[in-house]
């Protein structure tokens, strides 16, 4: 295992100290797991942010714009029926009443 040092402000070496008496770890596993939960937020959060800018780059073509309502269109009825499933409403069952109103 590699080792790191790194200098920390006061309020957050205080505030460190005292959660790892709080939660009986130390401080270094109390960093370790701080700094991979934030790994992990920033390579998803790069990951959504490439996912953004391609669906924007592709829906700005109105040709893939088109293919996709087609393909929505075709796939509603097939959504619809998985969730009457889901509800446990069978075929010929009136439609619910809506609860919002």
């Amino acid at each position: 295992m590699a080792t790191l040092t790194l200098r920390l402000p006061d309020k957050l070496d205080r505030q460190l100290t005292a959660l790892a008496a709080q939660t009986h770890q130390n401080r270094s596993e109390l960093a370790r797991t701080a700094l991979e939960e934030f790994l992990s937020e920033l390579e998803r959060k790069q990951l959504m942010d490439a996912l953004v800018a391609e669906a924007k780059t592709a829906y700005a073509d109105k040709a893939v714009r088109q293919g996709a309502l087609e393909i929505a269109d075709e796939f509603l009825p097939l959504d619809n029926a998985a969730w009457d499933m889901a509800e446990g409403r069978k075929p010929g069952d009136p439609e619910p009443k809506p609860w919002w109103k």
